[in-house]
């Protein structure tokens, strides 16, 4: 396989040694390629016309030139407690390239086997949880939000113990950076000021190229404020979409703000706005409507590691971007859900009573909103049948259609820009189970085919409407662990 396309590096080897530990990956045995990215390959800058020339490099089992593969170590905070022996259990950094149009990747190597940091770990992914990170990676990519994203996926007949015997299978996780809020902590609390500086410094460069040439403390404050507004957007467009990550801890937060470790996730199906979607959350920490503030307190983590190189008022200061940021995102999404372009002072109220309209009927989310995108050609019975109640959402869409008379717009104009942002295809947990049996039977045809969907979910995709219906009575809100 030729590597000439791109550029290869290994820059977060430039840390400290103490934020990583080399290691080999722990080969699967009898490895097969099930699924190939081979339009992200292409904008990373590579062809892999023969897909199965990387299964032994997925399987572990094989290294290219240049590749030096470290598993990272960092802390964090976990459901709201410290824990300081976090760090890569079952993934390895293998290398970083640098594609044609200047973009970094960093390749990650996610079920690759023991580490340092696989405490009582098997340092081994199953299939299950794998073809759960692939789809929803590629999902959240398809529907605009900032995410990694998944490269490739081998699968291979090992037995691995969960809560009972699986398979096992690697992914080959790709992304802009993979330092988490946890890195800092780590730094902070274990290595003192100058590893923090040297950490700053090293994400700025690689990531915050812009900010650079600005006095230290300066460019610290800025970093600092666009890393929160980065969280508070990411969380404000997750909101947009009913996604529920399930563990918000600060060792799962990105440092660039993309959506990262895809565990216990769930797309909402009826509306309830107190969702817990991780069966192990039994307070609620993580639930869907608790998400906002969980973002600010990843941040506020992330800002008490930074107290030893910047001044409070600053790091204060820079905090307080969070709200405001959030708040601008959220709005913004939501008035584009409706299609409410023009601006009014009863926008905000309108929103906010539709969340609580969704929430007391147990209304499908995406259908709803679908649903309104299409008024003017299909009419108001795909959202009035969502109601049990038809005189709640008559009443609901007549003041509605009361505040589309102040935009001027077009019609057919306002609801093709709806339905670029109102998905008709989400990843909705039973779609998921449902490829995953197959997978396990050894038949990866059905996931190709929702990952095709899934990759362009605002299109009509004739034919396959199945993938758009609402979930069966056993597909509603699943029971999904963080075992993986």
């Amino acid at each position: 396989m030729s590597t000439n396309a791109f550029k290869v590096e290994h820059r977060y080897l430039e840390l400290p040694d103490s934020f990583y530990s080399r290691v080999m990956p722990t080969p699967l045995s009898d490895a097969k390629m099930v699924c190939f990215n081979h339009a992200l390959a292409e904008q990373m800058g590579f062809h892999a016309r023969e897909e199965d020339g990387w299964t032994n490099i997925g399987a572990g089992a094989e290294l290219l030139e240049g590749m030096d593969p470290v598993a990272m170590k960092y802390t964090g905070h976990q459901f709201g407690a410290y824990n300081p022996e976090l760090g890569d259990g079952r993934g390895v950094l293998l290398w970083e390239t640098v594609a044609p149009d200047g973009t970094r990747w960093d390749w990650h190597l996610k079920g690759a086997g023991t580490t340092p940091y696989s405490r009582f770990g098997d340092g081994r992914a199953v299939l299950r949880s794998t073809i759960r990170e692939y789809l929803c990676s590629e999902a959240m990519h398809g529907l605009g939000i900032p995410t990694t994203r998944a490269l490739f996926m081998v699968s291979a007949k090992e037995p691995v113990r969960r809560e009972s015997i699986e398979t096992a299978a690697n992914l080959m996780r790709v992304a802009q950076s993979h330092i988490r809020f946890g890195h800092f902590e780590f730094a902070a609390h274990h290595e003192g000021p100058d590893a923090v500086k040297t950490l700053l410094e090293h994400v700025i460069s690689l990531h915050f190229p812009h900010l650079i040439n600005l006095p230290e403390q300066q460019r610290y404050a800025r970093w600092l404020e666009e890393v929160v507004e980065r969280t508070a957007r990411l969380i404000a467009d997750w909101q947009a979409v009913g996604f529920c990550h399930g563990v918000m801890n600060s060792d799962n937060m990105s440092i660039i703000g993309d959506t990262f470790d895809f565990g216990p996730y769930a797309f909402l199906d009826d509306f309830d706005a107190g969702y817990i979607c991780n069966h192990t959350d039994q307070g609620g920490r993580y639930a869907y409507n608790r998400q906002p503030q969980m973002g600010f307190t990843n941040c506020q983590y992330l800002a008490s590691a930074l107290l030893p190189v910047m001044d409070e008022d600053t790091i204060r200061q820079s905090l307080s971007r969070y709200e405001s940021a959030y708040n601008e995102r959220f709005k913004h999404n939501m008035c584009g859900k409706l299609g409410l372009e023009e601006g009014d002072e009863g926008d905000l109220s309108l929103i906010m009573d539709t969340f609580s309209m969704l929430h007391e009927h147990k209304v499908d989310y995406t259908h709803f909103f679908r649903g309104l995108s299409n008024l003017n050609s299909h009419g108001h019975a795909p959202v009035r049948d969502l109601f049990v109640d038809r005189s709640i959402a008559d009443e609901w869409l007549e003041r509605y259609e009361a505040r589309l008379q102040k935009e001027t717009r077009a019609h057919d104009e306002r609801e093709y820009a709806m339905r670029q942002v109102n998905p008709k295809y989400i990843l909705r947990n039973y779609l998921a189970q449902q490829v995953i049996l197959e997978a396990q039977n050894g038949d990866y045809a059905p996931m190709k085919e929702l990952l095709k969907v899934l990759e362009n979910p605002f299109d009509e995709h004739p034919g396959y409407e199945h993938f758009a219906a609402a979930p069966p009575d056993w597909g509603k809100h699943m029971n999904i662990s963080c075992s993986s």
